[in-house]
């Protein structure tokens, strides 16, 4: 689809049929995409804000790509909300990519939330959507991972997803727009830039029409996910019944039910993994089973399902069942996010997994260094003048530390080569 103001026009009113009336914050890098978002946005009069943040992980040109927005904001009396990562973020050694996304995505809302705008907009285009099918192909994400990155979903709009980047560069030559390269988007280090580079150039050249019909592909896919989620959710009300927050399902229905069916269902309680979707099927009455947001019991003739309740007394260990991922402030009152991640090697852990106070002969060997040390002497050593602060372990069921929390990760649970791994944000 050829790229001008008045198809992106019709993109959008697909998406937002009032969107003049609407008020928008654009992410915008400095690259070709989001410089092209803000100028589209810019000459078709909408009521715009723009955000950008400094990384500060490539030295000069991550300042180059912030005078570059900020020049654009200046030219066109456009707010501008700018963000430079300091020392306070705290960037953590692995995972970079996901760290800097959920910094970027706190940021916006936050924005959004304060300024009171309507929907968060990103440059996402038809290339984005190819690169993001692959790896969830190569993860088995199922056929919602499929289906492409939503178009408009949780106040978040990605108006330029009909279009590809050679379309993008195309209007962006034509209306003579500055941008900014990422010369490390060059690299192939991470998955996504091997894919950008190596893969998915070699699928483009089978078929002059390939990003055409893949995207007519993913229109398909994602009318199949809609017809299947609206299948499921009259086969939900059918056999379950709703009582006092708990949902019941019988049990003898429940087994009837294909097992494409059954795992959709629990699904919808963060019950995700099919082995223990199987396990709940065979266990005897008493049997009780944990997501990250239910508990789910057994019972002759019925399964209960109701969500996990987070409160607790002060001071009393908070037992957190398997998962993939933990988000601390979930568990904590008051916690102050720190936008850190660690990645734990979950081959190693003794599920569940706790949350508590220190005790004195808790010892553990901090991240980056080769011996052990008691855990109380560690925290002595912070020098921490917070007089709010309080430590906290994370343990596994064998007393394993995790780490200290938010201060250090074990050295011995970190994962370098693992396939298995639990990712706790802090």
């Amino acid at each position: 689809m050829y790229l001008n103001k008045q198809n992106f026009q019709t993109q959008i009113l697909k998406l937002i049929p009032n969107f003049k009336d609407q008020k928008f914050l654009l992410a915008v890098s400095g690259g070709a995409d989001s410089m092209v978002l803000a100028n589209l946005f810019l000459s078709s009069n909408l009521n715009f804000q723009v955000a950008h943040i400094n990384y500060k992980l490539r030295g000069e040109d991550s300042d180059l790509d912030e005078k570059i927005v900020q020049s654009f904001c200046k030219k066109n009396g456009i707010k501008l909300h700018l963000y430079k990562v300091s020392e306070v973020d705290k960037k953590p050694e692995n995972s970079i990519q996901l760290w800097a996304r959920n910094l970027r995505y706190d940021f916006f809302n936050k924005i959004k939330t304060e300024e009171n705008l309507d929907f968060i907009a990103t440059a996402h285009h038809l290339n984005d959507e190819l690169e993001t099918f692959i790896i969830n192909l190569s993860r088995a994400s199922g056929l919602k991972g499929l289906s492409g990155i939503p178009k408009n979903e949780n106040s978040i709009l990605r108006p330029l997803l009909k279009f590809s980047k050679d379309e993008i560069y195309q209007f962006a030559e034509e209306n003579k727009i500055e941008f900014r390269e990422d010369k490390s988007n060059a690299k192939t280090d991470y998955l996504r830039n091997f894919i950008r580079h190596e893969i998915a150039p070699k699928l483009l050249q089978t078929n002059e029409n390939f990003l055409e019909n893949f995207s007519k592909t993913l229109t398909y896919l994602k009318e199949a996910n809609d017809f299947i989620d609206v299948e499921i959710e009259n086969k939900r009300k059918n056999i379950s019944k709703e009582k006092n927050s708990k949902i019941i399902f019988n049990k003898e229905k429940f087994k009837n039910e294909s097992d494409l069916v059954k795992f959709k269902l629990l699904k919808i309680y963060n019950f995700k993994d099919s082995k223990e979707i199987a396990k709940i099927l065979m266990a005897k009455t008493g049997g009780s089973f944990f997501s990250k947001s239910h508990s789910l019991k057994v019972s002759s003739n019925e399964l209960i399902i109701k969500p996990l309740d987070y409160s607790h007394e002060e001071n009393s260990p908070i037992v957190i069942r398997k998962t993939s991922e933990i988000h601390v402030s979930k568990f904590i009152e008051n916690y102050k996010m720190q936008q850190k991640i660690w990645e734990v090697d979950s081959s190693k852990i003794k599920w569940p997994v706790i949350i508590r106070k220190p005790l004195p002969k808790d010892v553990f060997q901090p991240a980056g260094m080769r011996g052990k040390k008691k855990v109380s002497k560690f925290i002595r050593e912070l020098k921490i003048s917070d007089l709010d602060f309080q430590p906290l372990v994370l343990v596994d069921s064998g007393d394993t530390i995790l780490g200290i929390i938010p201060q250090r990760q074990n050295e011995i649970m970190i994962s370098k080569n693992s396939t298995e791994i639990l990712t706790i944000f802090l």
